[in-house]
């Protein structure tokens, strides 16, 4: 199987605080992958390296097979940050309209994007609706439906269904593993264990370290255990 991203020795420091330690993962192409951990323990850090926000004090990234951080990349990777980045005066639509200007997309192919993230998302009906008026769900299901404007061969989604109820949860899921099947590889941070279960593979993230990376079937077998949660404790996730 070809890989999409793959991390060479990151180490990351903000002062003295060392929050990331010697990270070395592949992520193949066309495979959700998990970043399982605890608030504080590197997921977000990870991700925005990734992404190129942040540029790590030791080691490389590659995104098939380009170093980041670079220009080029960019509308190759759709990001969904924790915290929204939307415009709250403008309405749904005219945010992902900002968006899919950024990305370049044409007026036909801007107006036909529009509608199937709005789908997605379940937003259709508030299309029009200023922003400054949306729940925090609803706030949350329009970055994801940003993120997806350009079709990106790499999705990045920093605790995407925070504050998002459990039926539209399961329904984003849904068409994650739809994007997925159509060729798109996709990296999801999560502390929500039953989340994790779903992902091809998981990274277990404790204070900067991988402390595992495999299958969720395969990291509960090593462990003799039957849930991820337990399989995060075995392999050193509790507080020492």
């Amino acid at each position: 199987m070809s890989t999409m991203v793959e991390m060479k020795a990151i180490s990351h420091s903000f002062g003295k605080e060392k929050v990331l330690k010697d990270i070395q993962l592949s992520v193949n192409k066309g495979e959700i992958f998990g970043l399982l951990g605890p608030s504080g323990a590197g997921k977000t850090t990870l991700v925005k390296m990734i992404v190129g926000i942040l540029e790590s004090n030791q080691g490389e990234i590659f995104i098939d097979n380009e170093r980041v951080p670079s220009l080029d990349l960019l509308k190759a990777i759709g990001y969904m940050a924790q915290s929204d980045a939307l415009y709250h005066e403008l309405s749904a639509k005219e945010n992902l309209n900002f968006f899919a200007t950024i990305y370049g997309l044409q007026k036909v192919e801007r107006k036909k994007a529009i509608e199937k993230v709005l789908e997605i998302v379940d937003l259709t009906d508030h299309m029009n609706k200023v922003v400054r008026n949306f729940s925090g769900g609803m706030k949350r299901r329009l970055s994801l439906a940003a993120s997806l404007m350009h079709h990106p061969k790499l999705l990045i989604l920093d605790e995407p269904t925070v504050g998002i109820d459990p039926v539209l949860r399961q329904s984003i899921w849904d068409e994650l593993k739809k994007l997925k099947n159509n060729g798109m590889t996709i990296i999801i941070t999560t502390h929500v264990m039953d989340e994790a279960e779903k992902c091809d593979r998981l990274a277990l993230l404790r204070d900067g370290n991988i402390i595992a990376c495999d299958s969720p079937e395969s990291l509960k077998e090593k462990q003799g255990v039957s849930t991820i949660e337990e399989a995060f404790l075995a392999f050193g996730g509790r507080k020492g």
